[in-house]
């Protein structure tokens, strides 16, 4: 069976859907809020990365960039943010149509799926502290059936 990553298209796939998700984010006045104080050059590449490994590909986030606990860190320590979730994740299913991937069931919803998840439990998990992250966590994988344990 294939995995998510093929069959939204492999890396390529996945740097245009975070391209896309990136530009619906800026415009958002809320979700734009939270790369006011900037971000890395090469931010879509990255998260095309960090969800590449995340749905079935290679590891080259945790290769090249960090681990699980860094990702979350970076998300982490920010209060509790509600809204900015929900509406982070109307940006992903907008990307997702800007992509052409919402005529495509199952994946559209498995998408969907791991990006709420992800946005709402994984990144949400410490809001009081960066801190309170613990060390050494592997970035969590998605499948068909959902995060894998």
């Amino acid at each position: 069976m294939e995995t998510v990553y093929t069959a939204v298209g492999g890396s390529k796939g996945l740097l245009r859907l975070a391209e896309a998700w990136h530009a619906r984010v800026m415009a958002d006045e809320v979700v734009g809020h939270a790369f006011s104080q900037g971000f890395h050059p090469q931010h879509t590449e990255r998260l095309a990365a960090y969800w590449a490994e995340a749905l079935g590909g290679p590891t080259l986030y945790s290769d090249e960039y960090g681990d699980e606990t860094s990702v979350v860190r970076m998300h982490s320590g920010n209060g509790p943010h509600e809204e900015m979730d929900r509406r982070a994740i109307a940006c992903f299913d907008q990307a997702l149509e800007d992509v052409g991937l919402t005529t495509r069931e199952p994946l559209r919803q498995v998408l969907h799926d791991y990006f709420a998840w992800a946005t709402t439990t994984a990144m949400a998990r410490y809001p009081e502290s960066a801190n309170d992250v613990p060390e050494g966590q592997s970035i969590p994988r998605w499948s068909w059936d959902g995060l894998q344990r």
